[in-house]
């Protein structure tokens, strides 16, 4: 049995592509129970974020014909009916467990050695153990990642400069707007990256947030945090009329902001400019809204070359990370015998 890894990412396609394979989170225990169902594989784990969306499975398949069937099952669960090419890659073992470990430092991230998708990997294997569909060898592998990871975080300096997309897009609002004291921000959506992003805005000076959410009671709690207002799902259209920047992260499956929305909006604004950051997955904003004047739309790609701009300061600590990885992979492979593996999350 083997490891192997089948997925996309920022790296390999674009937003379009990423947000037709993304899962619904509440529907990744029922995948993975079809994957094992169908024989694909004896343990498996999916990850899907706004930047990736990757299956991690042993399985006792050869690994060419086990990709063959992974990419079939990943067309037809998200029923896609155009060309896939080079944008979906497979990882064989042992080149599967170094891209885990590399995924878990941070070092396969748009902004190299960020830490969110250290929590958003743990709690993607969190759900396919608490469900059953992990064993020994990928409740091994995912141990060992976090732990090479934390290890990665303490012995070098991987997470010099920007650390997050978060951060990334706080910075990209700064180039738009010299100060953001002066600038009031929308926050649609109030889960984790929501916070992380508002409580990124206040560190650079932001003073006036306007939080809002399907869900009320957690608009209300991230606003007691912040010491923020909220406003009811269903009017924050009217909150355009006085902010500059909004910043949507929700899990909504289609565009809740499009340009027949936004156009009006932007009249009665009298076109002053409005920045917009999506950064969800898929997309909460309509790309068309960009073709609007005085609008500016950049979305989880766009922030590629804020992150671009940091990695110089990181290819050193790159390498010495990466060195890390291969004797932990060694030592992975060379202990990896079939007994029981104690699992402590």
């Amino acid at each position: 049995m083997s490891v192997v890894v089948i997925g996309l990412s920022h790296r390999s396609a674009p937003v379009e592509l990423r947000e037709r394979f993304a899962f619904d989170q509440s529907r990744i225990p029922e995948a993975l129970a079809a994957l094992r169902a169908a024989g694909l594989a004896t343990e498996a784990t999916i990850l899907s974020t706004c930047n990736r969306v990757e299956i991690y499975a042993a399985t006792t398949l050869a690994p060419d014909a086990a990709f063959v069937e992974f990419k079939k099952f990943l067309i037809a669960h998200h029923a896609y009916d155009g060309a896939l090419g080079d944008e979906l890659y497979t990882i064989a073992e042992p080149h599967s467990l170094q891209h885990l470990f590399k995924v878990a430092a941070g070092l396969d991230s748009m902004v190299i050695g960020e830490t969110e998708i250290f929590g958003q990997l743990k709690a993607a294997y969190e759900l396919a153990f608490t469900h059953k569909h992990t064993g020994a060898r990928l409740n091994k592998a995912f141990q060992r990642a976090f732990n090479v990871a934390k290890h990665i975080r303490t012995a070098t300096n991987i997470q010099r400069g920007s650390v997050s997309v978060m951060s990334a897009a706080v910075e990209l609002a700064e180039k738009i707007f010299t100060t953001l004291a002066e600038h009031e921000v929308l926050v649609i959506g109030a889960g984790e990256t929501s916070e992380k992003t508002a409580r990124a805005l206040q560190s650079r000076g932001v003073q006036r947030i306007t939080v809002t959410n399907r869900s009320p009671e957690r608009a209300t709690a991230l606003a007691a945090e912040l010491a923020a207002r909220t406003v009811p799902w269903e009017h924050w259209p009217e909150e355009f009329e006085r902010i500059d920047i909004a910043i949507s992260s929700t899990a909504a499956t289609k565009a809740i902001l499009d340009r027949a929305t936004l156009e009006p909006l932007m009249r009665r604004r009298q076109h002053r400019p409005l920045l917009l950051i999506d950064i969800a997955v898929p997309r909460d904003i309509d790309p068309t809204v960009s073709e609007l004047d005085n609008v500016y739309l950049y979305n989880v790609d766009d922030l590629q070359s804020i992150a671009n701009e940091y990695l110089s300061l990181r290819q050193e600590e790159v390498a010495r990370c990466e060195q890390i990885i291969a004797e932990k992979v060694a030592a992975l492979l060379s202990a990896n015998r079939p007994t029981a593996f104690q699992v402590n999350i």
